[in-house]
């Protein structure tokens, strides 16, 4: 069952709500090719890198996780249930840390003025341009936007979905950093969707997201507003607070 715990401030959603069964047979081969793509992610990184393993991964195969794939049904719900996440308002300025091939980013762009989709992957980042011709308040660039902090907090919604558990070494020293820096990016107010993969809590990759939202719930800069337990993911919403600490 869908579980959902939510802050004092209880707010109007961006939509509503996606109802009804989560997934039909044929997400059985969604999660098929979903696992193959990361076995390959896995394999071609201890060899060349994560950029280098995601660009061979997209040269490829198009639409590797198959985000945009009709015949799935999981992914574009998911997509709406993430949506339904957030207050209702208009965004100034948005970022999408992680894209791909921005199937996401192109979601937000009708509730944003500026949506902006980073990834590591040169190629990802080619073929969500020619994706997104449409949609002219959408831009992309190729840059890392988690080790460092930010000059200057211009987003007022940061998503980092399903981003994470690529990365090596993760431990809660560096999810330190990670929170730190992408708090640095939010103006005061701003809100962070946080996504992980959680299967309730059984198995290894999704007690790594457990421990993973709680050092987000943690960090200095951050106030948890809600959190979501849906199948087959967790999503934490949290705000920038007014707050000045240091790292």
């Amino acid at each position: 069952m869908p579980q959902t715990h939510k802050g004092p401030a209880q707010t109007a959603a961006l939509v509503t709500a996606p109802g009804g069964f989560f997934m039909t047979l044929r997400d059985v081969a969604f999660w098929i090719r979903s696992s193959r793509a990361d076995s390959a992610i896995n394999g071609a990184r201890r060899e060349h890198g994560a950029a280098a393993a995601f660009d061979r991964l997209y040269a490829r195969t198009s639409d590797p996780f198959g985000a945009e794939l009709p015949q799935y049904r999981y992914q574009q719900r998911k997509y709406n249930s993430l949506l339904s996440m957030l207050p209702q308002r208009r965004y100034r300025n948005v970022l999408d840390i992680g894209c791909g091939l921005g199937a996401f980013t192109r979601k937000l762009a009708p509730f944003a003025d500026a949506v902006l989709g980073t990834d590591i992957s040169e190629v990802a980042m080619s073929q969500a341009r020619k994706l997104s011709i449409g949609y002219p308040n959408v831009k992309y660039s190729l840059e890392p936007m988690l080790e460092a902090p930010a000059d200057e907090a211009v987003f007022d919604l940061i998503v980092l979905a399903d981003t994470l558990y690529y990365m090596d070494s993760l431990n809660t020293e560096r999810l330190r950093c990670i929170s730190h820096n992408i708090a640095s990016r939010l103006v005061p107010g701003g809100l962070l969707l946080l996504v992980n993969h959680f299967f309730f809590g059984f198995d290894r990759a999704s007690r790594q997201t457990r421990a993973t939202h709680d050092v987000f719930r943690c960090a200095p800069l951050l106030d948890c507003v809600a959190e979501h337990r849906r199948a087959f993911f967790l999503a934490t919403v949290l705000r920038r607070s007014d707050r000045k600490v240091g790292l």
